[in-house]
């Protein structure tokens, strides 16, 4: 049996998460929506708590490919990565 790593339960975990936040967001939007449905029978406040919900679910996904990109940004400088680099020099 493969014997699992911290590093590669931490990465499932943040993956997941965003996943869940997608959910969540979509879920707490269409809730809302509902409930000022029925407090004030405004028909299109569900939709309107739907589109909310999207749109939140999409800034989560936008905010965590910012850091993602943060995060790629900081490593380029370091020396361990610095041979991996694309040489289009090259001749095959």
């Amino acid at each position: 049996m493969a014997k699992l790593k911290v590093k590669d339960i931490v990465v499932g975990a943040e993956q997941l998460s965003l996943g869940i936040s997608m959910v969540v967001a979509v879920v707490i939007g269409t809730g809302l929506g509902y409930l000022v449905k029925k407090a004030t029978n405004f028909t299109l406040a569900l939709w309107i708590g739907l589109v909310f919900g999207i749109l939140a679910a999409i800034l989560n996904v936008y905010k965590a490919y910012k850091a993602q990109v943060k995060s790629l940004d900081e490593l380029k400088d370091e020396n361990r990565f610095k041979s991996y680099e694309k040489d289009d020099d090259e001749d095959d």
